[in-house]
């Protein structure tokens, strides 16, 4: 687990079929990628119906890793390229991280300082695979 101060969690909720956009628009401004969850969403506005049936819209949410110089750039290009100030078209926010694991490879890529190799061959069980 690493401590960090300058990673920030991009959280995007957009209708369902743009959660691509959304990461399109990311790495256009310079991140890795991300990653897309389904949902449904339950606001006031979302409570249609259609021949007396409840219709459930469903969502996506994109969830980008970022450091926090660069998530300025990413937020406006999302903006931009999804239309998320027109409404109905979703949002987003920022969280700041305290604390990441799992994400070696890209601590690695964001501050290029680091030896990933040293990483490399650690086995979760404590083993390692040199021979």
């Amino acid at each position: 687990m690493y401590d960090v101060t300058d990673l920030v969690l991009i959280v995007t909720i957009v209708k369902k079929g743009w959660g691509d956009k959304v990461v399109n628009a990311s790495r256009k401004a310079g991140s890795r990628g991300g990653t897309i969850i389904y949902g449904r969403g339950t606001g006031v506005h979302e409570n249609k119906s259609l021949l007396g049936m409840l219709i459930e819209p469903e969502k996506e949410i994109v969830l980008t890793l970022s450091d926090s110089p660069n998530a300025d750039s990413i937020i406006e290009s999302i903006r931009e390229d999804v239309g998320l100030d027109k409404p109905g078209c979703g949002l987003g926010f920022v969280v700041p991280l305290e604390k990441v694991f799992g994400t070696a490879h890209i601590l690695c890529e964001l501050h290029q300082n680091c030896d990933l190799h040293s990483l490399e061959g650690n086995d979760p069980n404590g083993d390692s695979n040199k021979k």
